[in-house]
């Protein structure tokens, strides 16, 4: 799969007081991208688009280059204790994304050039939660991969946590262009994870994406490089033929990943669900989709965070997660399986 380049990128005045914004803006000069000024990284006006479809697409091809202000960060229970502001969005344009809700109609890739600043406040609640490790989550709101090579954040930010005895990275990306980091010096404190899915869901809902192949390929450079690696199952759909599909994933894995991986290996599995408003984007944006939405066939929830979803019915999910957690006992006897959802 080729690589992002931007359509258009806008800069923050004050991201061009930074090493990373000079470089990136000398880089994207290099590479013909068209580049404006903004006043704030958080209101970009000047991204085309007449329909929502429209604005959408070119939303996905614009990068906006910010200087990261607010020094609290996000918390990210139950995966992390924080969420490590590198970036925003990404290029794909998967039909279920949950981005697509809370991003708004224009989910611009955002990302932070103050990286030494960002690091301090880490370093920060790091100490506060001494002797224990502190988990930092890279892509709570991003896939960071994308973007690496024009930025090198996430080089910079392994070798940070490497450094660290009590700091802990993970990240979870569903692309392919892993060789940049396959010499950082981690030290084991990263957790690189990769999204995964059936062979037919990734073809039909997950637009501009790297095949299963091309996924399971990056993640055997990935623990060849001794990362510990993870791997997130989802959205996982129940359709004819599901056990066969993702049957054939886990076994396309299991040929990828040499022996030495398989003693800290993490699987997070996740099925299907929406809400009413997350439903009513996606019909916005990909008004010829079929991704099973109909409210009858599902159970209704309330999450954590006070809103209602759609989930599987009881004896569906009781039939994935059957299926897959044994599955995933015999292929990988010794991985941990954090949760079912």
């Amino acid at each position: 799969m080729k690589s992002f380049v931007p359509k258009r990128a806008f800069f923050e005045p004050g991201a061009l007081d930074y090493l990373m914004g000079k470089e990136l803006y000398e880089k994207l000069q290099a590479m013909n991208v068209p580049v404006q000024f903004t006043g704030s990284h958080n209101r970009v006006t000047g991204i085309p688009g007449k329909t929502p479809q429209e604005a959408f697409r070119e939303a996905k091809r614009t990068l906006v280059v910010g200087v990261r202000k607010s020094t609290d960060f996000a918390s990210c229970k139950p995966s992390a204790h924080y969420q490590l502001p590198l970036n925003t969005s990404c290029p794909s344009m998967c039909e279920y994304c949950y981005l697509a809700t809370t991003l708004g109609k224009k989910p611009y890739l955002r990302v932070y050039v103050n990286i030494e600043e960002i690091f301090e406040q880490a370093e920060t609640y790091i100490k506060e939660r001494a002797p224990e490790i502190t988990w930092f989550e890279g892509a709570a709101t991003s896939d960071p991969i994308p973007t690496e090579y024009l930025t090198g954040l996430l080089f910079k930010t392994i070798e940070f946590f490497g450094s660290h005895e009590l700091g802990r990275f993970r990240f979870v990306t569903k692309h392919d262009k892993v060789d940049t980091l396959l010499s950082a010096r981690h030290n084991g404190h990263t957790r690189f994870r990769f999204s995964l899915n059936a062979a037919s869901v990734i073809e039909k809902y997950e637009h501009v994406t790297p095949s299963i192949i091309e996924r399971v390929a990056a993640a055997g450079k990935v623990a060849g490089a001794g990362y510990p690696l993870g791997f997130i199952i989802a959205p996982i759909f129940y359709f004819p033929g599901w056990q066969k599909e993702y049957g054939s994933l886990l076994e396309a894995l299991d040929a990828q990943l040499p022996d030495d991986a398989r003693g800290d290996l993490t699987f997070e599995l996740i099925s299907h669900r929406f809400t009413k408003r997350a439903k009513n984007n996606i019909l916005d944006l990909f008004p010829e989709t079929d991704l099973p939405m109909e409210e009858s066939d599902r159970k209704f929830k309330y999450g954590q965070f006070g809103y209602g979803k759609y989930i599987y019915q009881p004896e569906v999910m009781a039939e994935i997660k059957d299926y897959l957690t044994g599955k995933l006992s015999a292929t990988f006897p010794h991985a941990k399986i954090e949760y079912f959802v």
